[in-house]
C-alpha cells in the first residue's frame, strides 16, 4: 500500500528542515565569529565578556536589531554591514533558538532595518578558502589565527592589521615580532603588547597564555623593556605546515595593492 502524505504535511517538513539547516548555519558563525570568550562562549552560555544570551527570554524583533545595528557604546558591534543577510539571517535564528523562539522565514526583516545589500565577496579559490575557514576555525579554541587578528571586522583586534604577508611558511614561523616587550612585575616577566604607557598606568596584552589579557597596572608597579623571547610560532603551533600554507594563500587574497 502506498501511502499518500498531504501536502501541508510535507511542506511543513521541508520548512523544519530549512529552519534546522538554518540555525545550524547560524551556529557555526556565531563560532567563528562571536564565541571568542572576549565576547560571547559557546552555546550563549554565561562566562565570557559579553552577557548571556541562553534563556534570556528575548524575542526575535529584540533579536535581530541587537544583532544588525549592535549595541551603542559597547563592544557589541553592527553586523548587518559585515555578514552576507543568509548568514546574518543565520546567526539571528540561532540565538532565536537559544531562548526558545521559532525562527521566522526571514529574521534579519525582524530587526527594523532593511536586510542589507548582499556583500559582494571575490570567489577564493579551493586553497585560500580552506585557509580562511583555518584563520576563523572554531575548533581550534583560541589556538585559532583570529583570537589576535582581524580580517575583514573579524576577529579580534590585539594585534595591528596584517600589511605585510610572509613569503612562505618557514617566513610565517620565523617571523618577527619587535612590537613585543617584556614586563616585570613582582617580580613575574611576561611578553606584552604595550597600548600605552603613561606616568600613572601602563596598559598592554599579556601574552603569556591565549587569549591574551587586557591588562592595567600603575605604572609604578611594572617595568617594560624593549624585546622579548616570545616567538609568533609559540602563536600557531595548532596548525600544520600544509594550514598554514592555506592560510598565506588566504591572507594574500586579503592585501590591497
Amino acid at each position: 500500500m502506498i501511502r499518500l502524505w498531504p501536502v501541508f504535511f510535507l511542506a511543513a517538513l521541508a520548512s523544519a528542515q530549512s529552519t534546522g539547516q538554518m540555525i545550524a548555519r547560524g551556529e557555526q558563525v556565531f563560532n567563528q565569529t562571536c564565541a571568542n570568550g572576549y565576547c560571547h562562549v559557546a552555546k550563549g552560555a554565561g562566562g565570557g565578556a559579553a552577557p548571556r544570551l541562553v534563556a534570556r527570554g528575548f524575542d526575535e524583533p529584540y533579536i535581530a536589531k541587537v544583532v544588525m545595528s549592535g549595541v551603542p557604546g559597547t563592544a557589541m558591534a553592527a553586523f548587518a554591514s559585515q555578514l552576507p543577510p543568509a548568514d546574518l539571517s543565520a546567526v539571528i535564528a540561532y540565538v532565536d533558538s537559544l531562548n526558545g523562539v521559532t525562527p521566522s522565514a526571514n529574521p534579519a526583516g525582524r530587526g527594523g532595518l532593511q536586510p542589507p545589500v548582499a556583500i559582494k565577496r571575490t570567489p577564493l579559490s579551493p586553497e585560500a578558502e580552506k585557509g580562511r575557514s583555518l584563520f576563523f576555525e572554531a575548533t581550534l579554541g583560541f589556538g585559532r589565527c583570529s583570537t589576535c587578528h582581524q580580517v575583514g571586522n573579524l576577529g579580534l583586534p590585539v594585534a595591528s592589521p596584517i600589511t605585510a604577508i610572509p613569503a612562505n611558511v618557514a617566513a610565517l614561523k620565523a617571523l618577527k615580532t619587535p612590537h613585543v616587550s617584556t614586563a616585570t612585575a613582582d617580580g613575574e616577566r611576561m611578553p606584552v603588547l604595550v597600548l600605552s604607557q603613561g606616568s600613572k598606568a601602563a596598559i598592554f596584552y599579556d601574552l603569556t597564555s591565549a587569549p591574551p589579557v587586557y591588562r592595567v597596572m600603575d605604572s609604578v608597579q611594572v617595568n617594560i623593556a624593549a624585546g622579548s623571547s616570545w616567538s609568533h610560532a609559540s602563536a600557531i603551533h595548532a596548525y600544520s605546515d600544509g594550514e598554514l600554507g592555506s592560510i598565506l594563500a588566504f591572507l594574500r587574497t586579503t592585501a590591497h595593492p
